[in-house]
């Protein structure tokens, strides 16, 4: 196999995908968001006091996917409903029913700042309130349009939509009450998402020629990269914004790791990648980005490596067979590698001292459990705050298992 040099994604930005169209007229035509008449079931958001506690409960065919915060468990329902679960139990507390009986769920955002959950199926785009566990808003495509991802930041949520793959367009609504804000046409890959940063939006032409930098509140463009920028994904988290390869290429060569500049988009020092194909990345608060790279041609064992943004730096690496991850109390926590005996475990690993650190620095893993092996495809979610407990989602026999943070 020839190797070729890893590059680093930077994860932790929150994105949308949504409709086409320029100008700035709302999806529903009217630029008002469609208040949900859909009955809502008769729980009510619970607040729940105390620590998390271990629990494992079953989770419907129709709950997708999930995301958590430090208060509760979220899960999108096909094609766009949700449900709500308590943090200490994994027990339903509320539901928002689905408007349809058929299609995909396009993809789950819960924004625990902006108290919102957000999902899209098909051409409709929906809000759940995550306080009082009830439906916020709802925006719907014309015919022939459809979502293509969801995200949210600084109360915005955003939305690319596309016909085909093709004519994309960027929406952007308040996230309280889903106002349209803006609706434009952009140079974008339906498929790559967008990156937020504070009061700006940014979007990669999937070409990796250009990145566009938006105004969050009105659409306008306020910089664009420099030529020459190679940029096929964005990632960013904190302050941070990152350009590296897309896990769509069918190449085995990639574009150079580049942190940009979130104000000018200039290009900034940036340690040199590995050049091995980008997976998945994570970005934390103070600069620490952790990238997922695999072989693009004998993939399957692949590492976790991390870069320090600030110093322009490799710090350690990670080798590992899954994408799944997460950052909390300055630690990164993944799964153990399904070809090695720790197999089935949870690691925590210092962000900066790596897997090689002693003392209060040194790796910790968790017991082993049935749903963290590999048959069971589990997925990790790591809530925010201190709950001192990371969750589990397993696809092959869908359950929700709370299991203490190493």
């Amino acid at each position: 196999m020839r190797r070729v040099r890893k590059t680093v994604v930077v994860a932790g930005m929150v994105l949308l995908v949504g409709c086409s169209g320029a100008g700035n007229a709302g999806p529903s035509g009217s630029g008002r968001a469609e208040v949900a008449s859909v009955p809502v079931a008769a729980r009510s958001a619970v607040a729940v006091d105390g620590p998390w506690r271990a629990w494992t409960r079953s989770l419907s065919p129709r709950e997708t996917s999930c995301g958590s915060t430090a208060h509760q468990i979220v899960c999108a329902t096909t094609p766009d409903g949700f449900v709500g679960r308590s943090r200490a139990t994994g027990e339903v507390t509320w539901t928002v029913p689905a408007t349809a009986t058929g299609g995909k769920n396009g993809g789950l955002v819960v924004a625990a700042t902006d108290e919102r959950a957000v999902t899209s199926g098909g051409r409709v785009l929906r809000a759940a309130n995550l306080r009082t566990g009830k439906a916020a808003w709802t925006h719907r495509l014309p015919a022939g349009r459809a979502y293509t991802g969801v995200g949210a930041a600084s109360g915005v949520v955003y939305a690319l939509d596309a016909r085909d793959g093709t004519d994309v367009a960027l929406g952007a609504f308040r996230a309280s009450d889903g106002a349209a804000l803006w609706h434009r046409s952009v140079d974008a890959d339906p498929h790559e998402g967008i990156a937020a940063l504070g009061d700006r939006v940014y979007t990669a032409d999937g070409a990796g020629t250009k990145v566009t930098a938006r105004d969050a509140r009105t659409g306008r463009t306020v910089a664009t990269s420099p030529a020459g920028t190679e940029c096929p994904h964005l990632v960013s988290g904190g302050r941070y914004l990152v350009c590296t390869g897309s896990r769509f290429s069918a190449s085995d060569t990639f574009p150079p790791l580049r942190r940009l500049d979130p104000v000018t988009l200039q290009p900034r020092e940036t340690a040199e990648d590995t050049g091995l194909k980008p997976e998945r990345g994570l970005i934390s608060s103070d600069g620490v980005l952790m990238l997922f790279e695999d072989s693009a041609e004998d993939p399957g064992a692949g590492s976790w490596n991390a870069y320090d943004l600030n110093r322009a730096r490799r710090l350690w690496s990670y080798d590992t067979t899954t994408t799944e991850a997460g950052l909390v109390r300055g630690r990164f926590v993944t799964l153990t590698p399904d070809n090695d005996a720790s197999r089935g475990r949870v690691i925590s690993i210092d962000l900066r001292v790596g897997p090689t650190g002693a003392g209060a620095a040194a790796p910790r893993q968790s017991p082993s459990y049935p749903q963290l092996t590999s048959g069971e495809h589990p997925e990790l979610l790591v809530p925010g705050g201190d709950s001192g407990h990371v969750v589990v989602r397993t696809r092959t026999r869908p359950v929700l298992r709370s299991i203490p943070l190493p």
